[in-house]
């Protein structure tokens, strides 16, 4: 018999064979998983490199004032988004999806691909991860259907449909301030370079793990949020930061105060739903280590090695270059740190060399689990529901993917640099 509760009433370890209640009571250290235990290792060597002056001081107050707007931004929008999620926002969206599919695989793919891509593009590529993953994967099994195919849908698009809005992705943000580009505009650069990749992603979860799917399953029974007031105040929360974002508005002031709107709904109609939980202390306090650690090591090799490998060419062969760049580095490491290290050696004005190596490290990371925080919380969540992921099939299909999609992504760059060259 499977549980006909909504993936926002799945606690942790509920369901889940060898978490027995115990593991509650368990010591704090035993508790703790893998990705706490790499978030409390980079934020002590972060900070003990600037205690040993291996980084020096000033060089590590100059990257905390750097990302602080950032950090603000991203706590407030997971704030908003776990808030979506015990309104049931999302598992109300997941089955109106199923429904409107009608019970036909080959319709609802393509929602399935819009509803990850649109989660990404507008509330973050973490989002997706680490709220739509039990969503579809709960979603699957009210359905009847193999999980596989909606669990990759899941963390492709995490990945690849972040190249949109500086929202989206951390990357992103740091980008557009680079190149002092605001909301709109950087759509405007990213915009045909994303509809590539999206192309390239769509067609190959097509052929990878969709089309062997059976070509009918079972439409779920009618799911009605628990609360319709929060539920109301959810979507009109997230259009308003939607709205906002595109209008210009600061993203960190429309994070905030939509945060703060949705959470002032929950204080009036679903008190117990707020717990500190919500607040994502372990991927600021991961942001804020990894900074550190990657400006340490590029004061002592990394940033020569990089620079070696990406060049200073403004024009085609450099953005190659960075593409492929970022790319191999995020495998290699992660996406964050590889765009990191790679936009310290590019110079100011090659602007289409930056956006290359945005793409790279976007796209790129979807062959290794620890290429990006996305995978490795979506795989997370994978084990923990009990899908098996044979990660040989993962890293091969993850390879072709990338190569078709970067290459298509880059194409589209390069030919807009050439046009606007004419």
């Amino acid at each position: 018999m499977t549980d006909s509760r909504p993936a926002s009433e799945l606690r942790a370890g509920e369901g889940v064979p060898g978490a027995p209640a115990e593991v509650a009571r368990a010591p704090l250290w035993r508790r703790l998983a893998i990705l706490d235990w790499i978030t409390i290792a980079l934020f002590v060597l972060g900070w003990t490199a600037v205690a040993t002056g291996l980084l020096p001081a000033h060089d590590a107050r100059a990257t905390i004032t750097r990302i602080l707007p950032l950090l603000v931004f991203l706590g407030s929008v997971v704030v908003l988004a776990r808030l979506d999620s015990e309104a049931q926002l999302f598992d109300v969206l997941a089955f109106r999806l199923t429904a409107l599919g009608r019970g036909r695989t080959w319709v609802l793919f393509p929602l399935c691909v819009l509803f990850a891509a649109a989660t990404t593009i507008f509330l973050n590529l973490d989002t997706t991860a680490v709220l739509l993953t039990p969503v579809l994967l709960a979603t699957a099994r009210r359905a009847r259907m193999t999980a596989l195919p909606l669990a990759m849908t899941t963390v492709w698009l995490a990945n690849t449909a972040s190249l949109l809005l500086p929202v989206s992705n951390l990357t992103n943000l740091l980008a557009a301030n680079r190149v002092g580009l605001g909301t709109l505009p950087f759509a405007r650069q990213m915009a045909l370079p994303q509809l590539a990749v999206l192309g390239v992603v769509t067609v190959a979860l097509w052929v990878f793990y969709w089309r062997s799917e059976p070509t009918r399953y079972e439409v779920p029974p009618q799911l009605h949020p628990r609360n319709r007031r929060t539920f109301a105040l959810a979507g009109v929360c997230t259009a308003l930061f939607i709205g906002a974002i595109l209008a210009g508005v600061s993203i960190a002031v429309a994070a905030v105060v939509t945060a703060a709107l949705l959470t002032l709904g929950f204080v009036r109609w679903d008190r117990s739903s707020l717990t500190w939980d919500l607040i994502s202390w372990r991927l600021l306090v991961f942001v804020t280590g990894l900074f550190l650690v990657v400006d340490t090591v590029g004061r002592h090799g990394l940033s020569s090695l990089v620079s070696s490998l990406i060049g200073t060419d403004p024009g085609s062969v450099g953005i190659v270059r960075a593409a492929a760049t970022g790319a191999g580095l995020s495998n290699a490491v992660n996406n964050l740190p590889a765009y990191v290290a790679g936009e310290a050696v590019i110079p100011v004005a090659n602007h289409l060399q930056l956006i290359g190596l945005l793409i790279g490290t976007n796209v790129g990371p979807v062959i290794v689990p620890w290429a990006s925080l996305a995978t490795l919380i979506w795989a997370e969540h994978c084990r923990h529901a009990g899908v098996r992921i044979n990660w040989r099939r993962f890293m091969v299909t993850g390879a072709l993917m990338a190569a078709a999609a970067l290459t298509a992504g880059v194409a589209v760059l390069i030919a807009m640099s050439l046009r606007a060259a004419e």
